[in-house]
This record gives C-alpha cells, sequence and structure tokens, in this order.
C-alpha cells in the first residue's frame, strides 16, 4: 500500500498554523516536503513528525538556526527506526530532542527531557482533521487575508502579516509596518530583514538592500533566500564574481532552490564555463520543467 501523502493545505490544517508559516519553514530548511510529484510538493508522515517539532520547539522560543539543527538530527534518524512511527514519542528541553520508543530511546543530540508529545497523538488528529472541511480566514473589506488571530500579537504573527500585505504593488509601507513590529518584538527575526530588504531594492534602495540581507545573514546564515537575494543584487551591481558564489553556497544548502540553479547557468553561460552552465540548467529544468523560465533554460541550453 502507498503511503500517505498530505499537501500543505493539509498539514497547516493538522496543526492549525498559517500556511505561510509551513512555506516558510519549507523554504529555510527547517521542516517540509520530501515528496514532489507531479509539480507539487507533499508531506509524508514522517516529514508531519518534524513540522510538529519545529512547532514545539519555535513555540517554547528556541532560534530557527537551533530548530533547524536539532530536526536535521531528528530526519536522520527516523528512517533507522525499525518500528511504526506512530509508537513513538519526541520528547524535548527547548534545546535538544529525544526519540523514545517502547523499548529503547535515543538522542539525536543529548538533552534534559521536560515537554514532550506522542507522535500516536498526531497520528489520531492527522486522521481526524483530514476528515474535517478547510477551515476560514479573516479577510479585510480588500479581500486580502491577515493573519491569524492567534498569531497577529506575535513576531512571527506581524511578519505573516506583512507578507500578506506585502503583494508587489505600491511602495509597500503597510508590509514594511508589519516587518518593523515583528523586528521590534524579535529582532533576531532574520526573514523581516529578508523581506525589509526585498521592498528597499524594489524601490531602487540598493544600499539599504544589501544592508538587510547581509543583516538577515548575520542572523541566520543557512537562509537561503536572503543569500539567493543578495547574489541577485550583487549581479545588479557588476559583482558577477560573488553573485556566483553566493548562488552557490544557496545551492549547496538547499540542493532544490530551483531559481538559483537558473541563475548559475545563465551566469556559467555568459561567463563561457559550459559545463557549469549545462549543469545547473539541468538541474533546473529536473527542477521545474514548464514556464516561462523553462523556456528560457531550454534556450541557453541550446545555444551551449
Amino acid at each position: 500500500m502507498d503511503e500517505q501523502l498530505y499537501t500543505t493545505r493539509d498539514a497547516a490544517r493538522i496543526f492549525d498554523i498559517a500556511e505561510s508559516r509551513l512555506l516558510y519553514w519549507a523554504r529555510t530548511g527547517v521542516a517540509g516536503p520530501s515528496v514532489r510529484r507531479g509539480g507539487r510538493v507533499l508531506y509524508t508522515f514522517s516529514d508531519l513528525v518534524t513540522v510538529k517539532s519545529a512547532k514545539e520547539l519555535l513555540d517554547g522560543g528556541l532560534t530557527l538556526q537551533a530548530v533547524r539543527k536539532n530536526l536535521a538530527a531528528l530526519r536522520t534518524a527516523l528512517p533507522s527506526i525499525d518500528r511504526p512511527l506512530a509508537r513513538l514519542r519526541i520528547v524535548s528541553n527547548g534545546e535538544r530532542l529525544v526519540v523514545i520508543g517502547e523499548d529503547v530511546s535515543f538522542e539525536p543530540l543529548s538533552g534534559q527531557l521536560v515537554m514532550d508529545f506522542a507522535v500516536g497523538a498526531l497520528w489520531s488528529k492527522v486522521a481526524e482533521v483530514m476528515e474535517l472541511p478547510v477551515r476560514t480566514t479573516t479577510l479585510t473589506d480588500s479581500g486580502r487575508v491577515l493573519a491569524d488571530e492567534a498569531t497577529e500579537r506575535s513576531a512571527f504573527g506581524w511578519f505573516t502579516r506583512g507578507c500578506t500585505l506585502d503583494d508587489g504593488n505600491g511602495d509597500g509601507a503597510p508590509a514594511e509596518d508589519a516587518y518593523r513590529r515583528a523586528l521590534a518584538l524579535d529582532p533576531s527575526l532574520a526573514a523581516a530583514h529578508t523581506n525589509l530588504g526585498n521592498l528597499a531594492h524594489r524601490r531602487g534602495q540598493r544600499g539599504e538592500a544589501r544592508a538587510a540581507y547581509e543583516r538577515a545573514l548575520e542572523l541566520d546564515p543557512e537562509q537561503p533566500e536572503a543569500r539567493f537575494n543578495l547574489a541577485n543584487l550583487l549581479d545588479e551591481l557588476g559583482e558577477g564574481g560573488r553573485a556566483i558564489y553566493e548562488w552557490t553556497r544557496v545551492v549547496a544548502l538547499t540542493p532544490d532552490f530551483a531559481d538559483a540553479h537558473f541563475n548559475l547557468g545563465a551566469a556559467f553561460a555568459q561567463s563561457g564555463d559550459r559545463d557549469a552552465a549545462r549543469s545547473h540548467l539541468h538541474r533546473y529544468l529536473a527542477l521545474e520543467s514548464e514556464g516561462e523560465w523553462a523556456e528560457q533554460a531550454r534556450t541557453l541550453l541550446s545555444a551551449l
């Protein structure tokens, strides 16, 4: 029997959190879907376990960097466990995780046990929620979705609100206000710095954008979006060598970051490194086979 798979919307309903939060975790390598089918990304039950762990740790105040470190260890451990996942418990003290079975326990990283959740309970929740209707969201007068009320006053709630308001039109002032409110509550929220950099970049404020991206990377060196956007900016500024270096770091950390592969393919094609260009363009097409950029990738390949 094929393993049950879950969409991002399913996962959002299971954990009662915004889809935008799940998408951000997936893009930053914290926790995300591991299956790709027909252009869609899907979660396995093991993926849901790591999402549940991420939520527990982040709600407990742990930084994204520390959560990413713990969950990387958990993901490495889960496939080697010779027992049903639903019979395990994931235990955390807010810094490290421990996996406990009926007759064995081990620590992907060591730590003292304080809070815990049963994976079996998660399985029951999955079964329950998958029978429920899709949750409703709150809308503004203009029909734009806002952050969930439960998170609206938190740093991540303001960040989510900024993402919702940041529609790529106008001067982005409402989104900027939300991001700055998020940073007032949590100055270490690297993603808010990244998005402020995006707003500044769109306004043509390149110096401010660069400073925002670099600040985001100081706080979270493994965040691929900040590094990718910084590389794009460097390329615009004529610093092509540095841009290639940063894009290369992006795909090293996040191999499925399709746009970074495309930009590397285009940059290497321009510099005359045909083998590297072909490698990255083929990788891009393996990840994104349709659309305008896929056609451009094929055009570039035909010219090499």
